[in-house]
């Protein structure tokens, strides 16, 4: 059978789309590479029994989403879009009691960098100003790409190869820190980090670049390989 593998929703609990009400939300390139690599995803809503709802898939894909609030005051005109804490509470539930059940995480963006953070790890909350060494990481949509450098002998390694081609890439925010027991298994040229993954055995890694919206290993690799690994954990 195909696995299933559970994603969270993003929340617009500020009215963006319809100011009575809270939506949640996801983009369907996530459910659609999922289902090109033999699995089929199922969507998580927000709500009081995570840990129930994590006893029922076989891995889990934590999306893109908004931004992480920062500690500090930032400089006037550096905007942040928070992620709502409600959200982030759900998303770090799923987490916790997935990787205690040892299922394969993909986490993307967002995703990375709530998995830095459950793991002690360390954000950069907006790049141009805590890195103003780096390059450029809003890239345009359509064709922005910068490379990578990723490292022998990891999980993304045998799913991208160690030179893959290079990446989009749409955040202003990234990982400073990759946590305890966790590895950087990527780095953008300018030496910001790309990938983290778990060094105990299981599938677990971050990337922050979109694979689900990419061709070629980037998507077929990475989420081909997310989705076998869902796959062994399924009851035969």
């Amino acid at each position: 059978m195909r696995p299933f593998i559970g994603i969270p929703l993003g929340l617009d609990d500020r009215g963006r789309w319809n100011p009575a009400r809270d939506y949640q939300y996801i983009d369907s390139a996530y459910a659609r590479a999922v289902a090109d690599c033999g699995g089929d995803a199922v969507a998580l809503p927000i709500q009081e029994r995570a840990e129930a709802l994590v006893e029922r898939i076989d891995g889990l894909l934590i999306p893109g989403g908004d931004d992480f609030a920062p500690p500090r005051a930032y400089p006037q005109g550096v905007v942040f879009d928070p992620a709502p804490e409600r959200q982030i509470e759900f998303d770090r539930r799923l987490l916790a009691h997935a990787l205690g059940r040892n299922l394969p995480v993909l986490a993307i963006c967002y995703g990375m960098q709530l998995l830095a953070l459950h793991f002690g790890g360390a954000l950069v909350y907006d790049i141009p100003t805590d890195r103003p060494d780096a390059g450029p990481h809003r890239l345009p949509e359509r064709d922005g790409r910068h490379g990578v450098r990723v490292e022998t002998g990891t999980r993304l390694a045998a799913a991208v190869g160690e030179t893959p081609e290079p990446v989009n890439s749409r955040h202003h925010q990234a990982v400073a820190e990759p946590g305890g027991s966790m590895r950087v298994s990527a780095r953008a040229k300018d030496g910001l980090i790309e990938a983290i993954e778990r060094e105990a055995a299981g599938f677990c890694v971050g990337v922050q670049w979109h694979p689900e919206r990419m061709r070629g290993r980037h998507r077929e690799g990475l989420f081909g390989a997310f989705v076998a690994a869902c796959a062994e954990r399924r009851p035969a």
